[in-house]
C-alpha cells in the first residue's frame, strides 16, 4: 500500500461507514444524550450519586488533558449478586475504532464525528504550539476506512492535502516512512517530505517504530500507549492511582479485581485463588487479541501450553453468568447482557464509547455496542470454549497486517440496536464518566512518564512495567 494524497472536498460518506451505519437513524435518547452538556450531565450524575463531591465531578469534566486527547473505553454493563447495576471499564484504548459504525447525529452534517474530532479536538490542539513546516498527514496500519474518514475532514476542515500514509508493524513501509531525528518524515516523488502534525491510527506496538518524544506533533502520542492506552498493566496501575487520589471525592473508577505483574508459572496460583475462573491477558496486545478467558481446568492447561513472547501478564476478575462468574473480594459481578431474544437468549455485550476533549470540557463522539457469538449459557457444555459466550470484539486477524470485521455481531446506536441494549440515559452518563475518569487517570501516568524536559523517563517505566520483552521494543530516540 502506497501513500495517498487526499484533496480537500472529495469526502465521500459511503467510504467511510458500513454500509448500515450509513443508513441508519441515530436512536432519540442518543441524541439526546450526545447533545447533553457538561452541566446537565454533572447535575444528573450527583443527584444519583449523592456521595459525591459535584465540584470534583465539574473539574473532572473540565479536565483538560496534556496528551491523551480522544480515547475509546470499552464498558460491560454488570450487575452485583444485589441486583445493583453500574458500568465496569475493561479497557481504554488510545486508538479507538467506532465512528464507521456511529450513524451520524445531524443529517446536514456528512462528515459526523470526523469532522467533529478535527474541528473540536484535533486543530485547536495544534492551536498555539510551535510546529516545524511540513505536511499534514494521518499514519495509520489498520482500519483505513476510518483512518482515510480522518484524512478528509482534516483536508477540509484545514482546506490543504492531507497524506494517509501506512506504516506496518514489520517494517514493510520502511522506505516509505522514516523518523529523522525527531521528525517524522515520509517519501513523496522520491523526495523526504516532513510532517508538522498527524492523526496516528497506529495500533500494532506503536512504540516499536514511532518516537516517544519528537519534533512533529502526533495526536495521540505514544506515550498515551506505553502509559495505558496500549498498556493494560500500566492502566491497571494508573487506574488505582487515580481511585487512591479521588478517594476523598467518592470517585472511583470501576474495574474488575486485576492482578498485575504476574509470571506465567503463577499464573495458575490467581485462577484458584479466584475459584477457577479468569480473565488472563496479555497486557500490550488489542483488538480482541491475547485475552484468555478461563472457565475450567480444560481451557487454562490449554493456555498454559502455549508460548508467548512477552513476560508479564495480568489476570482478572471474570464476568460471566450469574451462575459462573469469578471470586473475588468485591463479591461476584455477571453480564446484565442483551435484551432477551423471542426465544430467551441474551448476549454478553460491551459499550465502546468514544469520547474527546473540546473547548466545553470533554463530550462523548461517538457509541457502539458488540455481543458475543453464543448466548449466555446457565451453565458451560464440557468442552465448549468461554470465549465464544464471552468474546465481544469483532476484529479478526486474517494475516499479517491483515483484519477483518464480524460485522453480524455489531450493535449499533440507531433505533434497533439500542433498544437492545437495556441500558437507559443514566447508564449512558455513567459510562461516560467512568471514560473521562479512565481517560484522565492514563493522562495522568502520561504526564509521569515525561520529564520536565520532554523526555521520556525510562526508569520509572521500568519500575512500572519490568518486561523485558517489551522494553526492547521501545523507540527511545527523539
Amino acid at each position: 500500500m502506497s501513500v495517498k494524497i487526499i484533496h480537500p472536498d472529495t469526502f465521500e460518506a459511503q467510504n467511510h461507514w458500513y454500509a448500515s451505519a450509513h443508513n441508519a437513524t441515530l436512536h432519540p435518547m442518543m441524541k439526546f444524550f450526545l447533545n447533553m452538556s457538561t452541566d446537565q450531565i454533572s447535575e444528573r450524575y450527583c443527584h444519583l450519586h449523592p456521595e459525591v463531591e459535584k465540584q470534583s465531578v465539574d473539574e473532572l469534566l473540565n479536565y483538560k488533558p496534556k496528551f491523551f486527547m480522544h480515547s475509546g473505553t470499552d464498558l460491560i454493563h454488570v450487575a452485583s449478586k444485589d441486583g445493583n447495576r453500574k458500568m465496569v471499564v475493561i479497557e481504554t484504548n488510545s486508538s479507538p475504532s467506532g465512528q464507521k459504525s456511529m450513524p451520524v447525529v445531524d443529517d446536514f452534517q456528512e462528515m459526523g464525528g470526523y469532522r467533529n474530532y478535527v474541528e473540536q479536538t484535533f486543530k485547536p490542539y495544534l492551536k498555539g504550539k510551535r510546529m516545524i513546516d511540513g505536511a499534514l498527514a494521518v499514519i495509520y496500519d489498520k482500519n483505513p476506512m476510518e483512518a482515510s474518514g480522518y484524512a478528509h475532514a482534516m483536508a477540509d476542515v484545514f482546506k490543504e492535502n492531507v497524506f494517509l500514509i501506512p506504516f506496518f508493524n514489520n517494517g514493510a513501509a520502511d522506505e516509505t516512512i522514516r523518523v529523522n531525528n525527531g521528525v517524522i518524515e515520509f517519501q513523496n516523488e522520491q523526495k523526504w517530505v516532513p510532517i508538522r502534525a498527524c492523526f496516528r491510527y497506529v495500533t500494532q506496538k506503536p512504540w516499536n517504530r514511532l518516537p516517544i518524544t519528537g519534533k512533529t506533533i502526533v495526536l495521540n502520542p505514544v506515550i498515551t500507549c506505553l502509559a495505558g492506552g496500549r498498556n493494560k498493566l500500566v492502566a491497571s496501575k494508573a487506574y488505582e492511582m487515580f481511585n487512591a487520589d479521588f478517594k476523598r471525592s467518592n470517585l472511583v473508577i470501576n474495574t474488575p479485581e486485576t492482578i498485575w505483574d504476574v509470571g506465567k508459572e503463577e499464573i495458575p496460583l490467581w485462577v484458584e485463588r479466584m475459584g477457577g475462573k479468569a480473565v488472563i491477558k496479555i497486557p500490550y496486545s488489542n483488538a480482541g487479541q491475547g485475552v484468555f478467558t478461563i472457565v475450567n481446568e480444560e481451557e487454562l492447561q490449554r493456555f498454559m501450553e502455549r508460548d508467548f513472547e512477552y513476560d508479564k501478564f495480568i489476570v482478572q476478575a471474570l464476568i460471566g453468568n450469574r451462575e459462573w462468574s469469578s471470586e473475588f473480594t468485591g463479591g461476584k459481578l455477571y453480564h446484565v447482557g442483551t435484551v432477551p431474544t423471542k426465544r430467551g437468549k441474551s448476549y454478553a455485550m460491551d459499550v465502546r464509547m468514544i469520547i474527546h476533549y473540546t473547548k466545553e470540557g470533554f463530550k462523548p463522539l461517538s457509541l457502539y455496542s458488540r455481543r458475543a457469538e453464543k448466548p449466555l449459557a446457565k451453565t458451560i457444555q464440557s468442552g465448549e470454549e468461554s470465549w465464544s459466550i464471552l468474546g465481544t470484539n469483532l476484529s479478526v486477524k486474517e494475516g499479517e497486517n491483515q483484519w477483518n470485521s464480524d460485522v453480524s455481531r455489531l450493535l449499533m446506536m440507531d433505533v434497533k440496536g439500542f433498544n437492545l441494549l437495556g441500558v437507559g440515559l443514566d447508564d449512558l452518563m455513567d459510562g461516560f464518566i467512568q471514560s473521562v475518569m479512565a481517560t484522565k487517570a492514563i493522562d495522568d501516568m502520561a504526564m509521569r512518564l515525561v520529564s520536565s524536559k520532554s523526555t521520556f523517563r525510562k526508569n520509572l517505566f521500568k519500575e512500572l512495567n519490568n518486561d523485558a520483552s517489551l522494553l526492547n521494543e521501545i523507540k527511545y530516540d527523539k
